[in-house]
């Protein structure tokens, strides 16, 4: 498999430095891409250069993930407006913990061959003074060459300006690549395409510094057809940790991608091959109401990111909530994942000893709860056959609910109409 062809007819190559791909060719090569330890978890932000790493692995490479326990403590200003917020010691060490563990789902760590390696850039930088830093390093690339980098220009005419310390990044993240290249032998350096002027500080302070050769690759930043950022959503960022975003939620994030994204996304965020995505799309193109590449996207990103279990309960989630599915799959999920699986729907709380008589219908959905505005209209509905209660249509006024009919010992779902859910919560 060649890696950059693999990452060409995909769409993802971005900038590529002459002749890394005959080196990439020649045999063997570590490559390393760096991730900023701002949050205990990755989001789907980082999954482009996920991606990346996995292609590298899987074109007989080697991965190095360079997880930035010294830059995370700095800040990267590139595509920044601002100064970034620095982190304590703690904070990083927390972060990176849980980098870790998610990079080990994608990628595989073995010591032999072309196993993937994670290094941390605290373990060089922590007893790296300034002084020495700035002999060793600083006095290779002049100041003229910093400045000269979009990055630094766009901060330099903002209205906020931009600190030393962030000015220095570049200088410190190219001594990352200098010591992987002294240390592991890594020969190229891939980042997203706004990372382009920091990459290429690295590879000009090994030949400058040593006489030595590097390369440099990016890869494009994701955005979205309609113009608003990749990964976002109202309620902020999709994690790639379950207890950040569940994994309904980031399912239903694959599954609602426009189809002029989706065409672009399964070739960048799925490991199906050129054959498989062009018969997906001709099947797409032919019914585009089945939303055929939404499935096979969100299906396939869901099982490599969480697990087949996981993607399980999210499109039994998606069934219930959106068509006739059971409530089964609820029982013996944890709490705070149903109450996930609910978030944004109508909530109450009653006290569990309000049923330990029985409770009838009207009682329950207008005096208890305010599901219903009157009795009068908890009448009405069931006389229509428009509510049901835990899935079971209600058609007679006097059923009494009890604790027995809670879910899990703690919930009663409502169901009005076709789509109007409710949730009942006793404590």
């Amino acid at each position: 498999m060649n890696f950059v062809e693999e990452l060409r007819w995909r769409g993802m190559l971005h900038d590529i430095m002459p002749d890394t791909e005959q080196k990439l060719n020649e045999g063997m090569c570590a490559g390393y891409i760096g991730f900023d330890p701002t949050a205990d978890s990755l989001h789907v932000g980082h999954l482009t250069q996920i991606m990346t790493l996995i292609h590298f692995q899987r074109a007989g490479h080697k991965p190095v993930a360079l997880v930035g326990g010294a830059t995370g403590m700095v800040g990267d200003p590139s595509g920044k407006s601002d100064e970034r917020n620095l982190q304590t010691e703690e904070m990083v060490a927390h972060n990176l913990d849980g980098m870790k563990k998610q990079l080990a789902k994608f990628l595989k760590f073995e010591d032999e061959g072309n196993g993937a390696v994670m290094v941390n850039n605290a373990d060089w930088f922590k007893n790296f003074n300034f002084l020495d830093f700035i002999r060793e390093v600083g006095k290779h690339i002049t100041v003229n060459y910093m400045m000269a980098k979009d990055s630094v220009k766009k901060r330099l005419e903002g209205d906020n300006g931009m600190s030393f310390t962030e000015f220095s990044y570049q200088l410190v993240q190219g001594y990352d690549f200098y010591y992987l290249w002294k240390h592991h032998q890594c020969v190229l350096q891939m980042g997203g395409s706004d990372q382009w002027g920091n990459i290429v500080t690295g590879t000009e302070l090994i030949r400058r510094k040593d006489q030595g050769t590097a390369y440099a690759l990016t890869t494009q930043l994701i955005k979205k057809a309609d113009g608003t950022k990749f990964g976002k959503t109202e309620s902020g960022a999709i994690w790639l940790d379950p207890a950040k975003t569940s994994p309904y939620k980031y399912y239903q994030f694959w599954l609602n991608a426009s189809d002029s994204d989706v065409k672009a996304w399964i070739r960048i965020f799925t490991l199906k091959s050129k054959a498989e995505i062009e018969a997906l799309e001709k099947q797409h193109d032919e019914a585009p109401h089945l939303r055929i590449l939404q499935k096979a996207l969100a299906e396939d990103i869901t099982v490599r990111t969480h697990s087949a279990e996981a993607l399980e309960t999210a499109i039994k989630t998606s069934e219930f909530l959106f068509g006739n599915g059971s409530l089964e799959f609820l029982k013996g999920l944890p709490t705070a994942e149903v109450l996930d699986i609910f978030e944004g729907i109508p909530q109450f709380v009653i006290a569990k000893a309000d049923l330990a008589n029985g409770i009838d219908t009207p009682s329950l959905l207008a005096e208890k709860t305010t599901v219903f505005p009157s009795k009068g209209e908890v009448k009405k509905t069931v006389q229509g056959g428009g509510l049901s209660i835990n899935k079971n249509k209600v058609t007679d006024l006097n059923v009494a609910f009890s604790a027995a009919d809670l879910i899990n010992d703690e919930f009663l779902v409502v169901q009005k109409g076709k789509k109007n859910y409710f949730l009942i919560i006793a404590k």
